[in-house]
């Protein structure tokens, strides 16, 4: 029995490791899995706001916005280097959608202090391919 509890709390910090202890991949690969299977489209100005599910930020490389089954990856002009994915992103736009030029405001998800800002670029659709 003496042997037993070692060997169980061995077993138990191996099994917790896995997930503490996944390597994360780098900004523009987590990009590159996330558009897998899809082509990229016409780059646009702006994108509709009020048919956007959700938003994903890439560290230091991307605002993914989520519009039906299309993705639009926006590369910020400026800024880049602030983008968090823990971060919360606050948008002033003038109308119901988001454009080039409008201001992005990075906020800390904890403490809602100010994280940064981005100017943005154009909006690249990426849809999935059709079967043949």
């Amino acid at each position: 029995m003496r042997h037993l509890i070692p060997a169980l709390l061995a077993a138990a910090a191996m099994a917790a490791t896995p997930a503490a202890a996944r390597e994360k991949l780098a900004p523009e690969d987590q990009l590159a899995k996330l558009l897998e299977g899809r082509v990229a489209g016409e780059p646009q100005d702006c994108i509709s706001l009020s048919t956007a599910r959700s938003s994903q930020i890439i560290d230091k490389t991307a605002i993914v916005y989520k519009v039906g089954s299309t993705y639009w990856v926006n590369r910020p002009k400026g800024g880049a280097e602030s983008l968090d994915d823990d971060d919360i992103l606050v948008t002033k736009t003038t109308g119901s959608q988001l454009c080039s030029i409008d201001p992005v405001e990075l906020r800390d998800r904890t403490s809602h202090m100010y994280a940064g800002f981005v100017s943005l670029g154009k909006f690249v659709p990426y849809k999935r391919v059709k079967g043949e």
